[in-house]
């Protein structure tokens, strides 16, 4: 059975609330009887040892019965409890020793008869006693003080009071217990109830919002109402819909360029196949139009094997091949291959190569790297551009840095440059060669950064030793 957010969570807010009366009824009721009864038979105790003197001094002596009966109800009134004097009968009996009643502070016709069991036991033990006993009437709670006459226990002094003023205060807390547990039982529904209607309306906003995110709407951010673990996730799938809705213009924009750069090839080629095949061109038109047919090959060529780097990149299935590369010699040999767009830029390429840079890498991606790095500076600066690239070791770490003298890059494109399918210039590249290198970078344990500022753009590539 399904059962949705919000009954949960009311459920789970009524079974805590019902486990924790519970609990404190069980824990404080027994305990607080136990706590009471001891604390009755403590002063009990005090009493007996405070007021037993003048009854124990009667033992042995020829004190009358009158006197004994008035030290005894001196005791009562003194402890204001009941204190019974009892023998105990030396004489042999079948069932051994007996309890004769000597005197007594309260009228036994109207008092509930004791067994004395207490009494009993400070008989054996020689020692002060202490317990209750329970009656048709109610709990009784009583002392026993032994009194020792040559040796042996010949009376024993009883001091009992009855436990109902406990018992009825332990009654008492149990009911207010019941009361406050019912009372807490229904603001716990109600506000489980509120609570959780509350919450599963926020769920319900996030929910809406996936909806209209997967349907391709990402211009309506969701309200962050609180700093709570749902604000924190409100914010969190904000920044998604927006890297989303970043990514999808990028993707629209993507194909948009991407068939610009095929469409025009295509036609390119095309056009060139259908002119060369006319049988009357001389071989050096014939020859200019093949250079033009392989150039367009070549730009058919770079964007496949980007769309096939990036693809094996995100998929992660790009395999890195590292091992000990001189970064110096690696540099000049792929700066080499920029002598002919160098020329057709009318650009300068410095290198400023430290001796003997080393690191363990993959040669190839390193290549790459620097191949993107400066075929972005000719592509994205005017014609008479510096480039420099140096090359050298900086606090543990090994760093390419290309540098160009264009005109910069804009803040707000600056912080995405690296995104996959962006292009600060809509007209040239496919926006996919500086994605590539940050994640080829990044395959390597490294990092590639971007300082620009007018007249002066410098990226950098930074890899471990």
């Amino acid at each position: 059975m399904w059962i949705s957010l919000r009954d949960r969570l009311v459920l789970v807010f009524f079974a805590i609330t019902v486990l924790a009366f519970t609990a404190l009824y069980l824990y404080v009721a027994p305990g607080l009887r136990s706590r009471l009864l001891d604390a009755r038979l403590h002063e009990l105790a005090t009493a007996a040892r405070s007021y037993s003197g003048p009854v124990a001094g009667t033992v042995g002596s020829s004190a009358s019965g009158a006197v004994v009966r008035a030290r005894v109800d001196a005791a009562s009134r003194r402890s204001q409890t009941r204190v019974t004097l009892l023998a105990v009968s030396t004489a042999a009996q079948p069932s051994g020793p007996q309890l004769a009643t000597v005197a007594d502070s309260s009228n036994p016709s109207t008092t509930p008869h004791l067994g004395y069991g207490v009494a009993w036991r400070a008989i054996r033990s020689g020692r002060l006693a202490s317990g209750t006993e329970t009656h048709p009437s109610g709990v009784v709670v009583e002392t026993a003080m032994p009194v020792k006459f040559d040796g042996r226990v010949v009376r024993v002094i009883v001091y009992s009071a009855p436990a109902s003023d406990v018992l009825h205060t332990v009654s008492v807390v149990q009911q207010q217990i019941l009361i406050a547990g019912a009372i807490a039982l229904l603001l716990s529904l109600i506000g489980g109830y509120l609570l959780a209607r509350w919450l599963t309306q926020r769920v319900k906003r996030l929910e809406r919002a996936a909806e209209r995110v997967a349907a391709g709407e990402f211009e309506r951010p969701l309200a962050v109402d609180a700093r709570d673990e749902l604000g924190r996730l409100a914010v969190a799938f904000n920044d998604m819909q927006r890297q989303l809705g970043l990514l999808d213009k990028a993707r629209k924009q993507f194909i948009a360029t991407a068939s610009h750069e095929l469409r025009t090839p295509v036609f390119s080629l095309g056009g060139f196949v259908e002119l060369l095949e006319d049988e009357e061109l001389d071989p050096a038109t014939r020859r200019r139009f093949l250079g033009h047919v392989s150039e367009q090959v070549e730009r058919l060529r770079k964007l496949s094997v980007d769309l096939l780097d990036l693809s094996r990149l995100e998929s992660g299935s790009l395999e890195l091949r590292p091992e000990p590369v001189d970064l110096g010699e690696l540099t000049r040999s792929v700066s080499a291959e920029f002598e002919v767009s160098l020329a057709q830029h009318d650009a300068h390429l410095e290198l400023r190569l430290s001796p003997s840079v080393e690191a363990v890498c993959d040669p190839v991606r390193i290549a790459q790297i620097v191949r993107i790095l400066i075929d972005n500076a000719l592509m994205h600066t005017p014609a008479g551009t510096r480039i420099v690239v140096t090359a050298g070791r900086v606090n543990g770490t090994v760093r390419l840095a290309v540098r160009d003298n264009g005109s910069g890059i804009e803040e707000a494109v600056r912080t995405r440059i690296f995104e996959p399918f962006f292009t600060a210039d809509d007209a040239q590249g496919s926006g996919l060669g500086l994605a590539i290198a940050s994640e080829l970078a990044g395959r390597m344990d490294g990092r590639l950064q971007v300082d620009s500022r007018p007249g002066e753009t410098v990226f950098t590539l930074e890899i471990p030793a």
